[in-house]
């Protein structure tokens, strides 16, 4: 299960963000402000930060720089998650380390594509070698989905809505979300989380 930080002293936005990512199979703990999130990844190492800009004590910035400065968690994906979004805040943001910034409001698919793609991307980096059990993977994948569906659950890996996925495919979004029913149930996955997993096996080696 991948475990995700939300680092926000909106409490609405912070409840708000864990309830849609546990509802997807997403591990998820929170911290209002910079300073006891660096306290709790300094204890327990996520796979992916998602973090506001103005808060109290330690701001998002601040963060992301004792993030950057640590070895242990310089390679963590860390998306800005803020109401800021001017060119010129996206900007500075991107410019200081961050991999991605999500402007609220945002919708739950806007939240689940740029932390599926952000996911997706590490686990490209960090696989370095081909398994027994990614073996058997790859041929469930081979046996059970179809061309088109292949490049759907790819899309999704990377961090694509159904809309994106409906244009850059030329295909209608009903066709796009009745192929990602599709594949949960030939996956046999529940949840955002877990159809992350299977994008990665499939966008690495192919058919």
């Amino acid at each position: 299960m991948y475990s995700i930080l939300i680092v926000d002293d909106d409490s609405s936005y912070r409840n708000s963000i864990q309830m849609i990512l546990r509802m997807e199979g997403f591990d998820v703990c929170t911290a209002s402000d910079g300073q006891s999130a660096l306290a709790m990844l300094l204890k327990n190492r996520p796979d992916l930060i998602l973090c506001d800009i103005m808060m109290p004590a330690m701001d998002g910035y601040s963060l992301l720089e004792a993030v950057k400065e640590n070895k242990t968690l310089v390679d963590i994906p860390f998306i800005f998650v803020t109401a800021m979004g001017s060119r010129d805040d996206v900007r500075r943001g991107m410019s200081s380390g961050a991999d991605d910034y999500l402007s609220k409001p945002f919708s739950a698919e806007e939240l689940l594509a740029a932390v599926i793609g952000r996911i997706r991307r590490h686990e490209m980096i960090r696989r370095h070698h081909v398994t027994p059990a990614f073996q058997k993977e790859q041929a469930i994948l081979r046996k059970k989905i179809t061309k088109r569906e292949r490049e759907v659950l790819i899309m999704v890996g990377q961090g694509n809505t159904t809309k994106a996925i409906s244009e850059c495919l030329g295909i209608c979004v009903r066709t796009v979300e009745a192929h990602r029913t599709s594949l949960m149930n030939k996956l046999e996955v529940v949840n955002a989380a877990s159809l992350a997993r299977w994008a990665v096996i499939a966008d690495e080696n192919g058919f």
